[in-house]
């Protein structure tokens, strides 16, 4: 019987998004899947990963809602009760035509914490939150994407700082996924398999620590 439950927010990184064709990889190789089966029957894992997803800002070019402040509240009342809500997003932002810059990932990153700790939850406390600054953008031979970009590679390399600050700020935890993975050369955006695997295997120890009632990162 699983005792806690963690919900994994966030963009294609998350969904699963095969840098190579466009596909998604095998649910195994996904990493909120790698976490979950290092947590065992300690927590029952919920991936919300979305291709194009922003922080908190529209994309009209989209078939989809990609604003992760409008669709959060309903993840957060479909899934409670919940014990920890993972972030990471950001990377959709530094497209020229949402924000374009880690300043703006930061303050819709700070509407999501602030969304999280005030949403009227019924079955439970309101849950922890990790914010986790995504892989850095790197360059590629592929051409016509919106990422990456010479201003977007060195702006995505800003994140783990400033995230890193905000979640100071608002007492949350804090993990750099660019520290256990990297973008792959085919589009410069998205993971192999190996590397969605490191990010969900880095987290383990972390969860675990979190969801046993440890200090806060």
């Amino acid at each position: 019987m699983y005792k806690k439950t963690v919900l994994a927010y966030g963009d294609s990184l998350t969904w699963g998004y095969h840098p190579e064709h466009g596909r998604r990889h095998p649910f195994d190789d996904l990493w909120p899947t790698v976490l979950g089966d290092g947590l065992g029957q300690q927590a029952r894992m919920i991936g919300a990963g979305l291709s194009g997803r922003t922080t908190a800002f529209d994309d009209h070019t989209a078939p989809a809602d990609r604003n992760g402040a409008r669709i959060l509240p309903t993840l957060l009342g479909s899934h409670d009760p919940l014990d920890l809500v993972i972030i990471m997003l950001g990377t959709n932002d530094l497209k020229s035509f949402i924000c374009g810059d880690v300043r703006g990932a930061v303050a819709g990153m700070a509407r999501l914490v602030d969304i999280v700790r005030s949403y009227p939850y019924k079955a439970g406390p309101a849950p922890e939150v990790m914010v986790m600054a995504p892989p850095h953008l790197c360059k590629t031979e592929r051409a016509g994407g919106t990422l990456p970009t010479a201003h977007s590679i060195a702006e995505s390399q800003k994140f783990a700082a400033a995230y890193q600050v905000l979640a100071r700020e608002k007492n949350c935890h804090f993990f750099d996924a660019a520290t256990v993975a990297t973008a792959s050369s085919v589009d410069g955006v998205h993971l192999d398999a190996a590397n969605t695997r490191a990010i969900g295997a880095a987290l383990v120890p972390l969860v675990d620590g979190i969801l046993r009632g440890g200090p806060q990162d």
